[in-house]
């Protein structure tokens, strides 16, 4: 009740209330925060138990390594199909090559025929290099022409995206119609 009194009469605040308690004022600091009970270790610093913390950091690492291990077997997967699929088309492409340069002896000699059979043969020979390596070998040598002759690298990256664009455009209209 006293309490509910002092509350309700207010008295206005001096100079002396607001001053600090003379120098030779017993100070006692409170006990530390380690002795309270409270773990306060820094994440970096946490014993190798480590309680929930270490174990959610553990699960995000097995989570990204799984997820990686999953995206390197899906890319894989993908690689060796579209491996397939070149091989494929590049063997067919030969064939057509193979076809055409007996109609190009015919009516423009047998020279130009031979360009047209040579072509194949080269083709045929690259399906063939295409088909027999692994698809770890074949980024392998991509990644040494890159290497070695950048500016070419560049020409042949540029040509392919522009050949791919042609034939996504060619797509898109082709549904149009």
């Amino acid at each position: 009740m006293a309490d509910q009194q002092d509350r309700d009469t207010l008295q206005p605040s001096s100079a002396a209330d607001a001053s600090p308690p003379p120098a030779d004022a017993a100070f006692t600091p409170a006990a530390p925060l380690k002795d309270a009970g409270v773990d306060f270790t820094p994440a970096d610093e946490a014993p190798a138990t480590g309680g929930a913390l270490a174990d959610a950091r553990q699960a995000v690492r097995d989570n990204v390594a799984k997820g990686r291990e999953q995206a390197t077997e899906k890319a894989r997967g993908f690689a060796e199909e579209g491996k397939v699929k070149a091989s494929e088309a590049l063997t067919h492409f030969s064939q057509l090559l193979t076809d055409a340069a007996a109609q190009v002896d015919e009516k423009l000699g047998a020279q130009y025929g031979q360009y047209a059979r040579s072509a194949a043969d080269r083709v045929q020979g690259f399906s063939s290099t295409i088909d027999q390596k692994s698809v770890d070998d074949l980024i392998a040598d991509a990644r040494a022409l890159v290497q070695k002759s950048p500016a070419v690298a560049v020409g042949v990256a540029a040509g392919l995206g522009f050949v791919v664009a042609r034939l996504v455009s060619a797509g898109i209209d082709q549904r149009d119609a």
